[in-house]
């Protein structure tokens, strides 16, 4: 299969990429397109903000940059140095941008909840058991993801063996 070399199979996960990509921008779009008001926006952002304990931003630029230098450094090890420096550099210019993703995310919430929902949200993630649910968050999420990963890890195993024992009854063998 030497037509599915290493950069075909990158020129298809790109394009793949850009695929969803504009999907879901489409799907979206008339979602974000809707008129808000600017006080149930804010609302929705406060919470936003109340709630970022997973620096949701920081996190993605981080791991983008990164998988950027394992690319480039991959095809051209010799400037590993100037990569790593010229990505932090692009680190540094991204950082001013964490705003308008929130944004973003805050017209979601604001689409999708009313004032009163919003306030009555807003007010609880101030309280003590609000923040800490905000705070354990991420946390719980990790630990969920874990317990999620075995959980999927045995089910493969044990549903592959059920299907071979249940093809097997059928006089099937794999």
């Amino acid at each position: 299969m030497a037509f599915w070399n290493g950069n075909m199979m990158r020129g298809a996960k790109a394009v793949m990429g850009v695929v969803l990509t504009a999907g879901i921008m489409a799907m979206s779009a008339p979602l974000l397109a809707q008129e808000v008001a600017p006080e149930q926006l804010a609302m929705a952002r406060k919470y936003v903000d109340l709630t970022d304990r997973g620096a949701v931003f920081e996190t993605t630029v981080v791991e983008v940059g990164i998988d950027t230098m394992r690319q480039i450094v991959t095809q051209n090890p010799e400037i590993l140095d100037q990569t790593n420096e010229t990505i932090g550099d692009v680190i540094k210019e991204y950082n001013g941008r964490k705003g308008e993703l929130l944004d973003q995310f805050a017209r979601v919430y604001a689409m999708r909840f009313t004032m009163e929902e919003l306030t009555e949200i807003v007010n609880f993630y101030e309280s003590a058991t609000g923040q800490k649910l905000a705070a354990a968050n991420s946390e719980v999420n990790t630990d969920i993801r874990r317990i999620l990963q075995v959980y999927t890890n045995n089910l493969r195993t044990e549903f592959f063996a059920k299907v071979r024992s249940g093809l097997r009854a059928k006089g099937v063998e794999i």
